[in-house]
């Protein structure tokens, strides 16, 4: 059980926490701050990385991801110094993979190929919408043409290019969304991210959601209808999902969050980074602390470090479950028991098989693309003991 984190790949993500602004549906740890010095944080993050190769030797990195916040908002310099210093403090994958978060407001193409000269090697775009008013109201501060421009800038510096979109928005019809993504899939993208707006607690949204104020949401059963016809039009445009909300080209598959998903390690860097570590005496998830100056003063006395919790075997295998079961292509059973030390029960198997929520091939299990509409439901019934 030592080792099971090799079924899933290392990875490195560092949290970058500062935004222009704050959108209203974001529940992210991100702050705006005017100023920044940048030589602070470059210092800060490097003592983190040696810290965390001190603890896993040996490891072959899979992927680094800048996440945020607006990673794009960091100087390239900074990006050069953490990269190096993540190729100085383990080996790296011929093949590793180099993801820096972009929102198109903070795109300059000078910036970008600074990015590239430094080693990224996907960007991931913030888009969100194709419909300048529905930018107004997610709070987004660019406009469609500006996201459209940023888009080309990336495409023609990086191979790999992905940006996110977010459906079941205020007044948005089905006809919308259909026109909407078969317009973004006409960019001949490789990877795209289609998130449901979800309203969350202590957000500005959560807050006018609970005043009455956030109309035009749409039903349940609209949601449902949105996220049936996304799977139809990526699948026919050769975009078919991987996981629940992400859709790529054979190939093109975003090899951090694969990480994530096939349960593998990761270290976790900057304010609120999680992280999963398997060290000798045992596997560990670990946060940090969450504001961007509590941090800084805690990485300056050792450690940035605010939780590190032993995990059990049963809820190691619980966590594999809850996110191998998002990926189309399922989960290991055999891996499920190593780590649980007991099987899932047949009787709910073959109930949500019947069902036609779950299909088994040999030793794996997956949902069906009706089964992923009630993913929740489906853990509760294989989680319960």
């Amino acid at each position: 059980m030592a080792e099971d984190w090799r079924n899933g790949g290392f990875g490195l993500y560092i949290h970058w926490p500062f935004c222009e602004a704050k959108c209203p549906y974001c529940d992210f740890n991100s702050h705006v701050s005017r100023q920044i010095d940048q030589k602070q944080w470059v210092d800060a993050y490097l003592a983190e990385l040696s810290r965390a190769a001190a603890e896993t030797p040996g490891r072959v990195l899979d992927s680094i991801f800048f996440g945020g916040g607006t990673p794009s908002l960091m100087d390239p310099e900074t990006v050069d110094a953490i990269i190096t210093s993540a190729r100085a403090n383990w080996s790296c994958a011929n093949s590793i993979e180099i993801t820096l978060e972009a929102n198109p407001g903070s795109v300059e193409a000078g910036r970008f190929a600074d990015y590239r000269q430094a080693g990224v090697n996907r960007i991931s775009m913030g888009i969100q919408a194709l419909h300048d008013d529905d930018l107004r109201r997610l709070g987004r501060i660019h406009t469609v043409n500006e996201g459209l421009a940023a888009f080309e800038t990336a495409r023609n510096l990086f191979d790999r290019v992905s940006f996110d979109l977010i459906y079941a928005r205020q007044h948005q019809s089905l006809a919308d969304w259909r026109s909407e993504l078969n317009s973004a899939l006409t960019l001949g993208l490789d990877h795209i991210s289609l998130y449901q707006l979800t309203i969350e607690a202590g957000t500005a949204f959560g807050d006018r959601y609970a005043a009455g104020k956030l109309r035009g949401l749409p039903e349940e059963e609209l949601s449902a209808d949105m996220y049936q016809v996304t799977q139809e039009i990526c699948t026919k445009a050769g975009l078919p999902a991987y996981e629940v909300s992400n859709h790529a080209l054979p190939g093109s598959e975003s090899k951090h969050n694969l990480i994530y998903w096939r349960y593998g390690d990761y270290v976790g860097i900057g304010p609120g980074a999680h992280g999963r570590m398997s060290l000798t005496n045992g596997r560990f998830a670990t946060e940090s602390f969450r504001t961007p100056q509590e941090w800084l003063s805690k990485v300056a006395s050792g450690s940035g470090e605010s939780l590190r919790s032993k995990l059990p075997a049963s809820e190691q295998a619980q966590e594999f479950l809850l996110m191998g079961l998002r990926l189309v292509e399922g989960v290991d059973l055999d891996r499920f028991e190593n780590l649980a030390g007991h099987s899932l029960d047949d009787d709910v198997l073959n109930h949500l098989k019947s069902l036609d929520l779950l299909q088994q091939s040999d030793r794996r299990i997956a949902t069906t693309n009706k089964g992923r509409m009630v993913l929740n439901g489906i853990l509760r019934e294989l989680l319960i003991e």
